[in-house]
């Protein structure tokens, strides 16, 4: 079968060859892999961020409206503050007489 080392050479250089091509497939295919996964990992951080964003952006909308009734409610309790110390200065008022 074999009738020279030249022969021998060449069977072992294929067979190597083929091992190597093999490997390369196989580091290939998972490398490949790899990135779809961070890929799909990307995607998902991106979805969190945009579902994060479109919350503050509707806290951020909701505080603009309810600083308005806010400011109107701290109106109503000075309002009402100063109603109470009226008042009371009045009962005092009318205690001391």
């Amino acid at each position: 079968m074999f009738s020279t080392s030249n022969d021998v050479l060449h069977l072992v250089l294929s067979v190597c060859l083929v091992a190597l091509t093999f490997f390369l497939c196989w580091a290939i295919y998972y490398f490949i892999a790899s990135v779809q996964g961070i890929y799909k990992l990307i995607k998902r951080v991106e979805n969190g961020v945009t579902k994060v964003e479109e919350v503050l952006e509707i806290a951020k909308d909701k505080l603009k409206n309810s600083s308005a009734y806010f400011m109107i409610l701290a109106e109503i309790a000075k309002k009402a503050m100063a109603f109470v110390k009226d008042k009371k200065e009045k009962k005092a008022a009318a205690k001391k007489k």
